[in-house]
């Protein structure tokens, strides 16, 4: 039904934008400082990770492009939304590539989407100051995104499994 009918496809992209856009904003809501600029529970992500497995690698891009520029406008600014689109995008293209296969749970990609979104992140920050200096935040980036992967990772798993059986009865 979802290929076929535009509306309900439509439909099922605003919604899943509109629950990453919300995930986002309860994200900006709740206090998690260590110290160390960059470390998030990545809860827009969960929802960009449930498009993949459910919808595909083009309808959680679609998702996931729209979330951060959403995000970053309202949130943010111009400025944190470059470093979100690094991040994004690289971790993006990392999940999509690891979930073609059958090897990694739907954990271990979101593992590996959380580290590169870090990443990406650091690539930016060390163009933009201009010093290689930020890399020394890698292992502490690396452990945040490698914990909040598996908790995205094991909530998304669940997510998933009800998703595409609700997905297939509505075919």
């Amino acid at each position: 039904m979802y290929k076929k009918n535009r509306t309900a496809r439509i439909v099922l992209y605003g919604m899943m934008i509109a629950l990453a856009f919300v995930f986002s904003y309860l994200e900006h809501l709740i206090p998690f400082n260590f110290g160390i600029p960059g470390i998030k529970l990545g809860l827009g992500n969960l929802v960009v990770l449930i498009a993949l497995y459910t919808l595909g690698a083009g309808g959680a891009f679609v998702i996931a492009v729209v979330r951060i520029i959403l995000t970053g406008l309202t949130f943010s600014g111009m400025f944190s939304m470059l470093y979100s689109l690094a991040g994004g995008l690289l971790s993006f293209a990392v999940m999509a590539l690891l979930s073609r296969g059958e090897k990694l749970h739907i954990a271990g990609v979101s593992i590996c989407g959380g580290v590169m979104h870090n990443v990406g992140q650091l690539t930016v920050a060390m163009i933009v100051l201009e010093t290689v200096n930020v890399w020394f935040y890698l292992p502490v980036l690396l452990i945040s995104g490698a914990v909040t992967g598996v908790v995205i990772g094991i909530v998304g798993g669940l997510l998933v499994g009800r998703l595409q059986t609700y997905l297939r009865l509505q075919r």
